[in-house]
């Protein structure tokens, strides 16, 4: 394991010694822009495209909804004790390897868990999943609702819960990726240019 852990330290310190000499040698001179493939402008960028990414964004926003409105009528998470049992959960030991991997991640559930603030927690989580299940299912700031959920899935992962949460959390990257183009069947079409984004003003005509 010693030996394992020593090549990966080289090949690090080999990858961080080759960045530094590379930035040197390009330091002063004009930076290059590298194009994208016209395959991922057209997907990520073209509302030709834009019907792709509704299966995606329908299936998270369902999800999503589901969960919160299941929550609003199940007495442990109303009471709290559904979202303190899952921080017990990821605060365990299994075999001797906890439940998290990431020492800084168990010190800020714990922080959670002291504070005992089990009942508002489990209503964040709440509103937050219905939220982000309607923005998602109208195609209403698309992107952003995608963040946050993606976030919450992370959130979860790194809690130790896998379940659904790792397909959740590549459809959100992937609508986060297409964010000027995953709700233009939806209500973006209108809400993003008239809230000022790099969309043209006039895109959604002709």
């Amino acid at each position: 394991m010693e030996t394992v852990q020593a090549i990966a330290a080289g090949a690090v310190a080999a990858g961080i010694l080759l960045a530094a000499v590379l930035l040197l040698k390009g330091k002063g001179r004009k930076p290059k822009r590298i194009i994208d493939p016209q395959i991922a402008g057209e997907l990520f960028s073209s509302t030709h495209w834009s019907i792709i990414w509704v299966p995606a964004r329908l299936y998270v926003g369902y999800t999503w909804l589901a969960a919160g409105l299941e929550k609003t009528i199940t007495s442990s998470w109303l009471s709290g004790d559904a979202i303190r049992g899952f921080f017990s959960h990821a605060l365990s030991t299994t075999a001797g390897k906890p439940a998290i991997s990431y020492g800084f991640y168990r010190s800020f559930i714990q922080a959670i868990f002291d504070s005992g603030q089990f009942q508002l927690f489990a209503a964040m989580i709440m509103a937050a999943e219905i939220i982000i299940g309607v923005c998602l299912i109208l195609g209403a700031f698309t992107g952003i609702a995608a963040f946050i959920g993606g976030f919450m899935n992370w959130n979860f992962m790194m809690a130790g819960t896998a379940s659904i949460n790792p397909l959740m959390f590549l459809f959100s990257v992937l609508l986060i990726m297409a964010w000027k183009t995953a709700g233009y069947t939806g209500l973006d079409r209108w809400l993003l240019p008239k809230i000022g984004t790099p969309w043209q003003k006039n895109i959604g005509k002709g």
